[in-house]
This record gives structure tokens, sequence and C-alpha cells, in this order.
């Protein structure tokens, strides 16, 4: 649930298509009381190739602490924790992905995903200059939230055009 997330984000994205100039979600306050969150990421292949997809994958997770136990029943759609200290795989929770082109101080929203039934989550985009791929996890009442960053060389020519 991206509740906090910029009101310039609201727009409609067709595609992978990056919004330009949309604000990047803002982070949970860290005051909640909740699970230490962990957010694994990646985007494949590097180097991408200039207009052709890359696969952004993650999977996000939650350490199992007692104040984590203690809230667990009011997170909806969360994974049992088995033992407390370990890690469980958070499903059904959105995930922002972001971009921020190289040389450039702004984060650009593309696309909002969910994590399957694992904590999973996956999706294809197009790449069309190199920078820096971001996963966010806003967090929630019992959540903390989490983030995770790739960055990704785009190769190939800017006017390549294919037939």
């Amino acid at each position: 649930m991206m509740r906090r997330l910029a009101a310039g984000v609201a727009a409609a994205a067709l595609g992978a298509t990056v919004l330009a100039g949309a604000a990047a979600p803002a982070l949970a306050s860290s005051g909640n009381d909740g699970g230490h969150t962990s957010l694994s990421f990646d985007v494949t292949p590097e180097p991408a190739w200039r207009g052709q997809p890359v696969t952004v994958s993650g999977r996000l997770s939650v350490r199992c602490d007692e104040d984590y136990i203690k809230g667990f029943v009011v997170v909806h759609h969360a994974n049992h924790c088995e033992d407390e200290g370990s890690w469980d795989r958070l499903g059904w929770k959105s995930i922002a992905i972001l971009f921020q082109p190289a040389g450039s101080g702004q984060w650009q929203h593309v696309k909002s995903v969910k994590t399957g039934r694992d904590g999973s989550f996956e999706t294809r985009v197009r790449a069309y200059e190199s920078g820096t791929w971001r996963a966010v996890f806003e967090g929630s009442r019992h959540l903390e939230s989490s983030t995770a960053t790739d960055w990704v060389k785009v190769i190939g020519h800017r006017n390549r055009h294919h037939h």
C-alpha cells in the first residue's frame, strides 16, 4: 500500500514508461515498533542493451524478533514467524520500483509490484540509460521500511532503431 506515495506518482503509467519528474515515495518513519525487514534486489542483465527489457527482481523478508511476534496478528497477509531470530518471507506487500539516471539527483517512479506468497517479486522494464534502480518497501505499523539499490550500465547507441 503506497499510502505515503507522493501525489505526482498517482498519474497512470503505460507499460514500463518512466514518469519523468515523479517524486519518490517517502520512507516510513523509523519510530515504528515492528519487525526488521530486509530487501534483496537485483537487475539483470548487466550491462543492459539500450531500449531492451531488464528483469527487476528481489525478495522481502522480516526478522522474527519478539516485538514483531507480539504485533504479528495485526499484519495482514504476512507469513508466519516460525522461530524467533529467523528470517521469514513477507507475501502480498507492495514494492515501489524507482530509477535514478546517472548524473541526476531525482528518483523517478517506474512501477509498483506486489510480492508473491513467498515474498519474491519480479517485473520487466525497458532500460534506456545507465543509472541506479531502487526497490522500496514502505513499511507499516508493525513492519519497518526497507530499501535496496542496483546500479546498471546501459550500452548501445542512443539512436539505434530495430526493424
